[in-house]
């Protein structure tokens, strides 16, 4: 209830900015400047990026964005003034000009935000009559109504700040040093704590924050700050397990790192909040640097198993996951420093990992857009939906010459979704809620007739209603109450008729039928078909990576990723497959598919719910082994190998790795029965042969491994019921969360 009235109370500040800025720039440059040109601008502009477009970020952030915004309109503004000259090359105009402003949205939430109200200024300029000589009246109400909004966002009824990422990563790092601090206490085993971290990690979930506040842009700062969230989630799983565990008092190896673990948290979140910035080539400082201490760990490990007594499995187990964290944590910590600023050298980090450490933001963005110029890309699929659609619209608006023909256009823009079956469902709404508009609109006039005193006084509430009540109600409802809002526009600046009303029904339903049909030739099960394939091909990418990986810690043969040992050499873009470099193939190509794959989720998490067939299957658990495999490659090749490691060990190793590629590949075609994926245990007459120094590392492998193997079986469909098999030997605690793009 008080989440709905807040939904309302935000919904009606912003109607009354959108309304105070168009009554302000309408009314004066029509009455007072008798300039009905620049009147039409300044009335639309608001609309454009108050209401079309869902600008992130709160009142301050979006008048930002507007006045980021002007300049670009301002160019779109000339080219459809220009290129209104004639049909076709409005219509080649509008295809260049929709491809690219909603292929945009891959560069961020902001530029995402306001493709839609960028599209109304080509679409408004680029219809007739063709008079260039006006133009000095379109920009001079672009600028204004542009202004005006800026300023009603900042002043007017100013909304409350929204949270900020770096302040719930700030916050889970608080809640994971306590943990962390808990755990060398010995507090255990304590499942309230592990549900307080599975709670916490959840806050850090991208569908738990409002459009502004999401790290997706292409720039350092938003990939530092997404990498961070995603090992800030993974450092509380893993704390999370230590703490529902018992506890190992005599295990003061661990018991050293996890206090450089707690101290690095306190020390990350208190710079996140505070916002420092460090210094250039510095990592962010702490009580000790925390590579350090896992490069002191790893020794001590060593040093400790080469005594008297072997260390139990148990005991090997936990180790592991403690270092699984302090990776984590070392992780977190390199990337909330590049996200506070810092241009890191990254010495003894794997590069690969923070491969957009030293890069520009002219090369971010021209990877980003490289990595989305597939077919297989959802947002490259939406830009040339929306890019046909809004082209078609303007040849048929052209060639018919319909009156007010860019309500045709601006039908497509507002009614067009991802899947046929979504578009069909708002076009029936949007087509029951225009016609009662242009009923009501109708009647309005046939009793107005020429009082433009009346449509004068009438627009003003007119817009705080629609504005109001249309973003809250559906397309029904924001349709047929802007078709009244428009009829009173449009009212005052000519001589109207009953005509006005049915002009705007044909176009919305011709606009209509365009986005419908689009919708149906053009991708139309929208994300549900693609990220079958894209899990698929992330999968079959990630199979390979296994294997290197293994055989990289085992044999020494096969370097997969830069190793936590420094090296030189510049870093290529992981998201580029094809660059040459140093980076391992295996690790671009698996990236990349990562985040395909990533994209293709989120869309479908916005999207109608498919058959139970259809969400048999848990996506984000693929994203998770995908993401996993990456982790691995990235940190566990930290020797040369192991020499002295028996060959029945090494022979283990290369086993269970061959069953996980194996159970990858399978998984990667979604058999209906699901996948096994049961990597046999190290055998104990196996473990007794293997040096001591040599056991701790090969624990970690076999620790990665079954967490890899967990995650291919929640990735698969459910299993039909199967007889009893004899138990297996315990199983090492593993984190159960690598990527989170929910």
């Amino acid at each position: 209830m008080a989440e709905g009235l807040s939904a309302v109370a935000r919904t009606g500040r912003h109607a009354a900015h959108v309304t105070a800025a168009t009554a302000a720039g309408f009314y004066p440059a029509l009455y007072l400047l008798d300039r009905p040109v620049a009147g039409i601008y300044a009335l639309f502009t608001p609309i454009a990026f108050g209401i079309l477009s869902p600008l992130p970020g709160a009142g301050r952030d979006r008048a930002a964005t507007v006045l980021r915004a002007v300049p670009a309109a301002a160019v779109l503004v000339v080219l459809g003034t220009v290129l209104a000259v004639g049909t076709w090359p409005a219509v080649a105009g509008m295809l260049a000009v929709g491809f690219a402003l909603a292929f945009g949205s891959a560069c961020g939430p902001r530029t995402a935000g306001a493709a839609p109200g960028l599209q109304l200024f080509y679409i408004l300029a680029c219809f007739p009559p063709y008079e260039p000589g006006t133009l000095p009246q379109r920009l001079v109400g672009l600028a204004i109504g542009g202004a005006l909004l800026a300023l009603a966002e900042a002043f007017l009824f100013p909304d409350a700040p929204e949270p900020s990422y770096r302040g719930r990563i700030a916050d889970a790092l608080d809640a994971a040093a306590l943990a962390a601090s808990g755990v060398v206490r010995g507090e255990g085993p304590d499942p309230e704590t592990a549900g307080r971290l599975g709670a916490a990690g959840r806050e850090l979930r991208l569908s738990r924050l409002p459009a502004g506040a999401r790290p997706t842009g292409a720039g350092r700062t938003d990939r530092a700050l997404a990498q961070a969230g995603a090992a800030t989630r993974r450092l509380l799983d893993q704390l999370a397990l230590l703490a529902a565990h018992v506890p190992a008092p005599g295990d003061t190896v661990s018991a050293d790192l996890l206090r450089g673990i707690a101290a690095s948290c306190t020390e990350t979140a208190g710079a996140l909040r505070r916002g420092d910035r460090g210094r250039r080539g510095r990592t962010l400082p702490g009580p000790q640097l925390l590579e350090e201490m896992v490069a002191d760990f790893l020794k001590a490990r060593g040093g400790a198993a080469a005594g008297p007594e072997p260390a139990p499995r148990a005991v090997l187990v936990r180790r592991s996951t403690v270092l699984t964290a302090a990776v984590s944590a070392v992780t977190v910590r390199t990337a909330a420093s590049l996200a506070l600023g810092g241009r890191e050298r990254l010495h003894g980090l794997p590069r690969e990992q923070f491969w957009y450490a030293a890069e520009g933001p002219a090369r971010l963005l021209a990877v980003r857009i490289r990595g989305n110029l597939t077919r297989r890309s959802v947002v490259f699929q939406n830009a040339l939906r929306t890019a046909l659609g809004l082209a078609l619209a303007r040849l048929v608006a052209g060639s018919l010459d319909l009156s007010h023909g860019f309500w045709v256009l601006l039908a497509v823009l507002t009614l067009g979704r991802t899947t046929a079956g979504a578009t069909w469902s708002a076009v029936r709404s949007a087509a029951a809620g225009t016609l009662a508009g242009a009923f009501a609109a109708g009647l309005l006039i046939v009793g107005a007739g020429g009082a433009s005193d009346v449509y004068a006084a009438l627009l003003v509430p007119m817009m705080l209603v629609a504005f109001t009540l249309g973003p809250l109600g559906g397309p029904a409802w924001g349709q047929g109450l802007f078709t009244l809002v428009v009829a009173t526009a449009f009212a005052q600046i000519a001589p109207v008729t009953w005509r006005l009303a049915e002009a705007r029904l044909v176009d919305v339903l011709t606009g209509s039928a365009i986005g419908l049909l689009c919708g149906l030739l053009a991708w139309p099960a929208g994300a549900r078909a693609e990220i079958r394939y894209a899990m698929s091909a992330l999968l079959r990418s990630a199979a390979p990576l296994v294997r290197a990986t293994a055989t990289a810690v085992t044999d020494g043969s096969g370097r997969v990723a830069a190793p936590a040992l420094a090296q030189a050499g510049p870093s290529a873009s992981p998201e580029e497959p094809g660059d040459p470099g140093p980076p391992s193939p295996g690790v671009r190509l698996t990236l990349h598919r990562l985040r395909i794959a990533e994209a293709a989720y989120a869309q479908y998490r916005t999207e109608p719910a498919a058959s139970a067939a259809e969400t048999a299957h848990d996506w984000l658990a693929v994203l998770d082994h995908g993401s996993r495999t990456l982790v691995g490659a990235y940190w566990l090749p930290r020797t040369d190998g192991m020499p002295g490691l028996p060959p029945e060990a090494r022979r283990w190793a290369r086993e269970a790795a061959e069953e996980v590629v194996a159970a990858t590949v399978r998984a990667a075609g979604f058999p209906p029965d699901g996948v096994r994926a049961g990597p046999a245990p190290l055998p104990p007459e196996v473990a007794e042969r293997v040096p001591a120094p040599l056991l701790a590392p090969l624990t970690d492998v076999e620790v990665w491994l079954r967490a890899l193997a967990r995650d291919l079986e929640a990735g698969a469909a459910p299993q039909a019921p199967q007889a009893p098999q004899a138990p297996q030997a315990p199983q090492a605690p593993q984190p159960p969360q690598a990527q989170d793009t929910s």
